[in-house]
Order: C-alpha cells, then structure tokens, then sequence
C-alpha cells in the first residue's frame, strides 16, 4: 500500500527515513540459493550414485547414516563453525586464491573478508547436501533393475548404465530432491545470518557481504519500532 510495487525493486533500506526496498535482500537470497546448489547437487548426487550403484554393502549403511546426521546438526551450530573456522579458511586460502586465478572476472573480485556471499553458500551446501542426497538416494534404490540390466545386456559399462538407465529414470525424483534443498536453502536463518556479512547491497563479487530475507529479519524484527517497520 505504501510503496507499491516499488517496494520488489527498490534498494534503500533506510528505516529512520521510513523508506523500504526489498531488492537487496532477494538479490542475497536468490544468489546464496543458487550458489549453494551449485555446490551441492554434485556433490549430493554423486554421494547418492556412490550408495546406491557403486558401494560396497558393508560400507553403504555407515556412509549413509553420517550423512542424515548432518541434517540432525542445528543451525546456530553451523553458524557457530562458520565464523570460528570457515570464515578464517575463507579470508586467508580460498579468497585470496581465486582472486589471484578468477580475478579477471567481476565475481571474485574485492577484498577478501571472508564474510559474505561465498561463504553464505558454503554453509548453505553443506547443510542442504544431506536432504538432497537422502531423497537422491531413495529414488535412485527405487529404479527397477531390469532397466540396470537391459544397459549391461547391450554391452554399457557400469558407469554408462548409471549415465544413460539408472539416472534419466530417477530424474523427475532427483529434481524433486533439488527442489526440496532449494526450499531449505532459501528458508535458512541463524548460519546464513552469522557469516553473510549484513549489508544490505548488490554486489557482483561473491566475496562482499550482503543480506537475505531471513537474516533482515532476524536482525531488525526487534527493532522495528512503527508500525510500517514491522510490516
């Protein structure tokens, strides 16, 4: 009512000045999200590949019991082992080397703080890897296996059935599983808001802080003071 549909594109969040644009904080959400599937998905379908197509028995129950007991791990404590160990690893190793090597583009470049959007994401992927690779998982035990079969009768090796029978079956599952890792991601909070930085800014590079809409409210709610802040 107030700013109209200003308020989806406007950038300046000024609440003493009672002006309002949320822009920023779906740039920093939409971004973190899709830079922490980025790292995910890999990582989640190949551990889900691994369990389901390539582990030996004894090794398959242990493997995926560690991996559900992360998503057991509270978000403060996430939060809590980004600042104290992977911001420091962020500042010193890995900002410094990408942009010594990625420099030349605009998204590594800046100063390295080691809070910001990389590690947002960072911790984002590592909370959102145990949801995708169960469900991964699931779908990927529920592929018949006359269609493993059928792939090895025609001469495919084993890496070639997993490519062209045993994935494209599971596909509908496994973007299913992205998805839900997707809604995770964007709904996270307490670890996002503990190493992204809080700026409320567009920033191309990954190494400048920023803000999502859950850490805006996490920060402010106890500070809106008026009523059109707490709207």
């Amino acid at each position: 009512t107030t700013f109209g549909w200003g308020f989806l594109s406007g950038t300046t969040w000024d609440p003493v000045f009672k002006q309002f644009g949320a822009l920023p904080f779906i740039y920093g959400t939409l971004v973190s999200s899709f830079l922490a599937l980025l790292q995910a998905v890999p990582l989640s379908v190949g551990t889900a590949v691994f369990l389901s197509e390539l582990s030996p028995s004894w090794l398959r129950t242990p493997v995926s019991f560690l991996v559900e007991l992360l998503a057991t791990i509270p978000s403060v404590v996430y939060g809590l082992w980004g600042v104290f160990v992977l911001v420091p690893w962020v500042r010193t190793y890995v900002e410094p080397t990408l942009s010594a090597t990625l420099g030349f583009l605009p998204f590594f470049q800046g100063p390295p703080y080691g809070v910001g959007m990389l590690t947002a994401s960072m911790i984002l992927a590592v909370m959102i890897v145990p949801f995708i690779t169960s469900v991964t998982h699931e779908v990927l035990l529920a592929v018949p296996s006359e269609q493993r079969e059928a792939a090895l009768a025609l001469g495919a090796t084993k890496w070639e059935t997993i490519r062209t029978a045993v994935l494209p079956y599971g596909r509908t599952g496994i973007i299913g599983a992205v998805m839900l890792g997707l809604g995770r991601a964007i709904g996270e909070t307490m670890a996002v808001t503990m190493v992204i930085g809080n700026r409320s800014d567009i920033s191309l590079s990954v190494f400048a802080p920023a803000n999502t809409m859950a850490s805006v409210i996490a920060n402010e709610f106890s500070e809106a003071t008026y009523d059109l802040y707490v709207q």
